[in-house]
């Protein structure tokens, strides 16, 4: 039994540019990581595309919008997942997607707003 593969759009969200079309046989979840022409991403969206076939709703692709990699930024190991910036930062979302609130692009390094979590 051949596998089946899933027409995929790769775009970034910020700015939205797309990065290729390539065939998965596999479902991507936000939250999974992606490699894209030797770069890592992170995917950030999943949206289906479906079409209308014999009177059923078949999904024909999928399109998924993605960040770089943590691997790429500085990054803390929390609760057997790795996140981005310094955990132990109070203002850290302690998201593998977002760094914090009060500083997103980072770094934390000689961060002003630093502070120990309690």
């Amino acid at each position: 039994m051949e596998a089946l593969t899933i027409p995929t759009e790769i775009r970034t969200t910020h700015p939205e540019i797309c990065l290729g079309k390539i065939n998965l046989d596999w479902m991507p979840q936000p939250g999974n990581y992606i490699d894209v022409e030797g770069e890592t991403y992170t995917i950030l969206e999943r949206r289906h595309r479906y079409q209308l076939r014999g009177g059923r709703y078949n999904l024909t692709s999928i399109l998924v919008y993605v960040q770089r990699s943590p691997e790429k930024l500085e990054r803390s190991f929390v609760n057997n997942r790795w996140v981005i910036g310094d955990a132990n930062c109070r203002y850290s979302a302690v998201s593998e997607i977002l760094r914090c609130a009060v500083n997103p692009d980072g770094p934390c390094q000689g961060c002003n707003f630093w502070a120990a979590r309690d």
